[in-house]
């Protein structure tokens, strides 16, 4: 983060990049000489003090991107000289193939002041110019907005390229009984229960049951019942024909 200059944008930006997984924060030339350690960079944090607090400060850019191995800005200006510029998203997979040939390489995302964004001399120190493609005719984003947006399309290029699962890890639980497959015999029980409800109320007439009930075991053998379900719709018989008894 180039001379950022409001510490909640800091605070936020720590806890934006560790939500994705990454945990190297940069501040350059920052306004605050205590930065990081203001209450409102703190608060905004939410979780990402250890970030915030092992953020590096540099008094230049060039300094910053020392050990850096490809770098990009990230801007909303069209510029007509500097770096090739490349969307967020084409930067992700550029970043994570630099990686994956460069064991000791080093990518870092470059943001300006929420002002005036980076400068030209900014941007040359840079080896690509990056866009985020918000909607043109209101592309303003918070600086930590942008970080997230960067944060996020690096993690699902890193993580896909790994073959890793991009849901959520869920605890590993007994198996359900319940939510096992009925047994047949189940379901023609539950079928001649279902027969024996809709009579009693009067839905199918045994005498002219026409298609019915091979349509009713068609549903049911289609549906791939569990002994839950199964279980659950004998309750419903049950209460149709208790309900259908005192109205005989």
């Amino acid at each position: 983060m180039v001379a950022p200059s409001h510490p909640g944008n800091v605070g936020s930006a720590a806890r934006a990049i560790k939500t994705m997984g990454f945990s190297d924060l940069a501040l350059v030339a920052p306004r605050l000489e205590d930065m990081v350690g203001q209450p409102e960079a703190v608060a905004l944090a939410s979780g990402a003090g250890d970030v915030l607090a092992r953020a590096s400060v540099h008094d230049t850019l060039e300094d910053a991107l020392g050990p850096v191995t490809l770098a990009f800005a990230l801007t909303a200006r069209v510029r007509d000289l500097g770096p090739p510029p490349c969307d967020i998203r084409e930067a992700a997979v550029l970043a994570r193939e630099h990686l994956d040939s460069h064991e000791t390489g080093g990518v870092a995302i470059v943001l300006g002041t929420e002002r005036a964004g980076l400068t030209n001399a900014q941007i040359a120190a840079c080896h690509r110019i990056c866009h985020i493609p918000a909607n043109p005719e209101y592309s303003s984003l918070n600086v930590a907005q942008a970080l997230q947006l960067a944060a996020w399309e690096l993690r699902y290029a890193l993580i896909s390229a790994q073959g890793g699962s991009l849901l959520p890890a869920t605890t590993a639980q007994a198996p359900d009984p319940g939510a096992a497959p009925a047994p047949v015999e189940a379901v023609h029980a539950l079928l001649a229960h279902w027969e024996e409800a809709l009579v009693a109320v009067k839905f199918l007439d045994p005498k002219h049951p026409k298609k019915l009930m091979p349509r009713m075991r068609h549903l049911f053998s289609r549906s791939a019942l569990t002994r839950d379900e199964v279980d659950m719709l004998r309750g419903v018989c049950t209460a149709m024909l208790k309900t259908a008894k005192p109205a005989e």
